[in-house]
């Protein structure tokens, strides 16, 4: 089983960015199981967080030529090259923060990102990875260009490049993507431009970091002021973009991606697209056993952990897909045998623990009381469960569709009815009593 990765150490780097020219230092910080990659602009008084998902993707037409997330006016530009570094050592929790509003662009490549998380170290997680894996063929296309993703059992790019330019005829490449493969084909590969397009990327702006060493400029009779590390350099630099565009989807995916002249506003447009999948796929997986009405905000780790006290490994609530303040919630506990409590419970027939699904059950009847602002900051102590019953053994594999209703909330005290249901059949329920403390 693949684990969760983020690094051992802190560690920082700075540059200058690669369109804006301005002077930033970006610092990597350890981050918890489910944390994702997170960026802060700390030379924003608020230190807003921005997610490295689709959510939070801003418009090509804005930012042209590069990707880059924002939030509320709050920008982090060309996030790409790190990204797809991100993506290809298999960093799935990352606490980025950064002075400025780009990335720093180095060399043009990703190899000294590379470099600076190796240093820091790159450690394996106590939580395993969780997939993605395309379900159904998906592509879009415009004015020649293309780009599809088919189902597939592991990350493989293939990528045709071909422009009218001596250099950029006819390269083709075919990567099946893994730690190694990607440090050491596909991330010293430098971004480039035509000689033709400098003079307009400066008059709209762009470009004010680039210079002959971090940009491949290339002239008519070949490279100015440098060399190629690869003959198809080219090529490789755009399946690194694809990948750090693709890596927005916010977990890592399986999937064979098949792209001809492919640059970032068609890439988007497949993020777009295989974002619109995954959410398919994962909301008729939930309700087409429990008919779940989707409603309010959607909750993750991170979120439940503003509300609740409890941490890893007690956790047991993965997400909550459906919230009606101070009506009713709907959670996700994914069982895995990765669950530490497998070691000890019947490690020889793994089975969940009954006093534990209640306990799932409970959490997720916590959140639903503590989320109202005016509960915000109180605690949810167990009281009393009665009518309990267990129906059916929960094992690894199994999802946990957790189901709690509020029968009477007071000031100091809370009811629940809660139930636990895997395909849509109830393996679990119990009537649950809370005390509502101050924290």
């Amino acid at each position: 089983m693949e684990m969760q990765k983020t690094i051992s150490k802190e560690i920082s780097l700075q540059g200058a960015g690669l369109h804006t020219g301005n002077t930033v230092k970006v610092k990597f910080k350890p981050a918890p199981i489910n944390t994702g990659i997170l960026f802060i602009r700390t030379d924003i008084q608020s230190k807003p967080i921005i997610r490295a998902e689709v959510d939070y993707v801003l418009s090509i037409d804005k930012n042209p030529r590069r990707t880059s997330i924002g939030l509320k006016g709050i920008e982090v530009q060309t996030v790409e090259h790190l990204l797809a570094v991100l993506s290809g050592l298999g960093i799935d929790n990352l606490i980025i923060e950064i002075d400025n509003n780009e990335i720093p662009g180095l060399d043009g490549s990703g190899i000294n990102f590379i470099k600076a998380l190796e240093d820091a170290g790159i450690v394996s997680q106590n939580s395993a990875r969780k997939y993605f894996s395309v379900k159904e063929p998906i592509w879009v296309e415009d004015s020649g260009a293309s780009i599809a993703i088919l189902p597939a059992t592991d990350l493989r790019i293939s990528y045709i490049l071909s422009y009218p330019h001596d250099l950029l005829k006819a390269q083709y490449l075919d990567f099946v993507i893994s730690p190694d493969i990607f440090s050491k084909e596909i991330a010293p590969s430098r971004t480039f431009c035509l000689e033709e397009e400098v003079d307009d990327l400066r008059q709209q702006g762009l470009g004010k970091g680039a210079n002959y060493e971090n940009t491949l400029v290339v002239g008519e009779k070949g490279i100015i002021k440098n060399t190629l590390r690869f003959s198809d350099e080219f090529a490789r630099h755009k399946i690194l973009d694809i990948m750090g565009d693709l890596s927005l989807l916010g977990q890592p995916i399986k999937g064979h991606v098949i792209a001809v002249k492919s640059g970032h506003p068609l890439n988007m447009k497949l993020l777009t697209r295989l974002k619109q999948q995954k959410d398919r796929f994962e909301l008729s997986g939930v309700s087409s056993g429990c008919k779940v009405q989707f409603s309010g905000p959607v909750l993750e780790a991170r979120e439940i952990m503003q509300i609740l006290p409890h941490r890893y490994p007690f956790l047991l609530v993965d997400r909550v897909i459906s919230m009606e303040e101070g009506k009713r919630a709907v959670g996700i506990k994914n069982v895995t045998m990765n669950d530490n409590f497998f070691t000890g419970h019947f490690p020889n027939r793994p089975v969940m623990p009954g006093v534990l699904i209640i306990e799932a059950m409970a959490q997720l009847g916590g959140v639903l009381m503590l989320y109202p602002q005016e509960n915000r900051g109180k605690l949810a102590f167990f009281m009393a469960a009665n009518n309990v019953k267990f129906r059916k053994a929960v094992v690894p594999g199994d999802q946990l569709v957790l189901e709690v209703e509020v029968g009477k909330i007071k000031s100091k005290t809370g009811q629940v009815f809660t139930k636990a249901l895997i395909d849509g059949k109830v393996v679990a329920e119990a009537e649950l009593m809370f005390a509502l403390v101050e924290g």
